[in-house]
């Protein structure tokens, strides 16, 4: 997930106003049907960065033994209060599958 993996500004709090968030899910024969997914953002206190995104993903074969889903979104005016890092948290079926860091610096 990701092209970058740092956002610096100069005063906080800060609104970064859009970026996109792109996962490539990969599945194995027996993980083919439906599947629910969530992502989650939280700050270095725990705190939830932006509302919660979740859904649904119809996995289907194509005569392969595993299968390729993509979730595209787009996130704006991402409300940062302080430097740290935002932790983007994936959960597929309610369990948590990968994560990634966005970092925060401040100039």
């Amino acid at each position: 997930m990701g092209t970058f993996d740092t956002i610096i500004s100069r005063n906080f709090p800060c609104v970064h106003p859009q970026l996109a968030v792109v996962i490539r899910l990969r599945f194995d024969l027996w993980e083919f049907g439906n599947h629910n997914f969530r992502i989650e953002t939280r700050d270095l206190e725990g705190e939830m960065t932006m509302e919660t995104i979740s859904g649904n993903v119809e996995v289907r074969g194509v005569g392969n033994a595993s299968a390729v889903s993509h979730l595209v979104f787009s996130v704006t005016n991402l409300r940062i209060k302080n430097p740290g890092l935002v932790n983007f948290v994936l959960y597929i079926d309610d369990k948590e599958i990968s994560s990634i860091p966005l970092y925060i610096r401040k100039n």
